[in-house]
């Protein structure tokens, strides 16, 4: 079951799912960005995940795409958060301690920062990380 309240981060692979209406997720992503845009949840994530979503579409010249991200990450109400010297630090540690790649950990730090009450994500390697209220997309849609 997704979140219905408080502040829930996600990593990059949400709002790929979500602007490119993924068949597996997106309805299931659905509900969480109504209650979203209705303003019973936050929704935060690194300003990280700008680079992250940008890659393909830029490479691929799609200006369209890139400006549907740019509208969900920048024009909306998602709190992006800046990487602090806290943040990296942190990250480092997590890296240090799991087999998460430095994106991952830069993700897994700023959500512990932040103390958001889930972590979305559909990388089950998140949860090696101690302390991160993680929930796996597939194992919902499994459930």
């Amino acid at each position: 079951m997704l979140p219905t309240s408080g502040s829930i981060y996600i990593d990059t692979s949400v709002a790929i799912y979500t602007i490119e209406g993924n068949p597996d997720y997106y309805s299931l992503l659905k509900p969480l960005w109504f209650k979203f845009y209705a303003g019973e949840i936050q929704i935060i994530s690194s300003e990280l995940i700008l680079m992250e979503v940008l890659v393909v579409p830029l490479r691929n010249g799609n200006k369209s795409l890139v400006a549907d991200y740019e509208e969900l990450l920048l024009s909306s109400q998602v709190q992006l958060i800046p990487m602090s010297q806290l943040i990296l630090r942190q990250a480092a540690n997590i890296r240090a301690t799991s087999n998460l790649k430095t994106p991952d950990a830069i993700h897994a730090a700023t959500a512990l920062s932040v103390n958001s009450n889930q972590f979305i994500t559909n990388d089950k390697g998140f949860r090696n990380v101690p302390g991160l209220p993680v929930i796996t997309l597939s194992e919902v849609l499994a459930s």
